[in-house]
């Protein structure tokens, strides 16, 4: 099916944007990647008669380490993450997780702030961005603004960003020195979305876990931070039987969707599994026995 017939326009600059999206409302739509836009275009669930393209906006393109936090702008492609060489552990769990998000090609033009925007379930970024309390800033009429990853996620693909806002960024805190990252995710086919997926960054100091972050992907309707494993684990030996626990407390914060591929009592031994081995996958990284 072809898209229904749209106006479209390029704004040169953050304020003639979001002029623009003031001035049309719901009635906009950004596109950045285009790589969700585009989906729902074809297939005309979306019928906007404005599409404002913002890929001229200057100084979104930026991955910026700062003292406290690394800031991704939000014209960041995925493929620019899945190359990340800065000095801090968040470079490490880009790498690992940049590569399940589609194709090359998927990963040349579509953006991570795009990911969390479009807010699917389940988006592997916006479990990370989840994990780790990512801030989103957006621009408006009012000004600038940053919602708390936890005040994000409104539900399958809802947010907190008004029509007449604009998504300039993402600022991730900088995870403590020494942690490292691991990734895993269950899919049916190589390019589809995740069934489920699960993210660990975790630090060690004197054979304990001192610190650690849990991340699930299609474990709601909204992407998860799973607190009551996190809680279970800081100050523990890291150990199997920890893992198990921690897994198993992870799937029970979980409410997965009931799906054609798998029933929800499936997502969640598949969650329990994925948590279970990403920390020992971690651990083992950390240099651990």
């Amino acid at each position: 099916m072809k898209p229904a017939q749209f106006d479209y326009v390029a704004p040169a600059s953050v304020p003639e944007a979001v002029a623009v999206l003031a001035e049309h409302g719901p009635q906009s739509r950004v596109l950045a990647g285009g790589q969700s836009l585009l989906i729902e275009l074809r297939y005309r669930t979306a019928r906007p008669a404005l599409v404002v393209d913002v890929n001229r906006l200057p100084g979104l393109s930026q991955v910026t380490v700062e003292d406290g936090s690394v800031h991704v702008g939000a014209l960041v492609r995925h493929a620019q993450l899945e190359r990340a060489r800065f000095d801090d552990p968040l470079a490490e769990l880009f790498r690992q997780v940049a590569p399940y998000v589609g194709h090359p090609p998927i990963r040349a033009r579509g953006t991570f702030a795009g990911s969390l925007a479009w807010a699917h379930p389940a988006s592997e970024w916006c479990a990370l961005a989840m994990a780790l309390d990512a801030g989103i800033e957006v621009t408006g009429p009012a000004g600038a603004r940053t919602v708390p990853a936890g005040a994000w996620f409104r539900g399958a693909f809802r947010t907190a960003c008004l029509p007449e806002e604009l998504v300039t960024g993402v600022r991730l805190p900088r995870p403590p020195a020494g942690a490292v990252a691991a990734f895993a995710e269950h899919r049916r086919t190589h390019s589809g979305f995740a069934l489920s997926a699960a993210l660990v960054m975790l630090r060690l100091a004197a054979g304990r876990v001192e610190w650690v972050r849990v991340g699930l992907a299609n474990a709601a309707d909204v992407p998860l931070r799973a607190v009551e494993a996190e809680r279970l684990m800081t100050g523990e030996r890291p150990e199997p039987e920890l893992f198990a626990q921690a897994g198993a407390l992870a799937a029970a914060e979980a409410d997965p969707p009931e799906g054609p591929h798998a029933p929800a009592a499936y997502l969640r031994h598949a969650l329990s599994t994925l948590v279970r081995r990403c920390l020992a996958r971690a651990v083992h990284h950390a240099g651990t026995p």
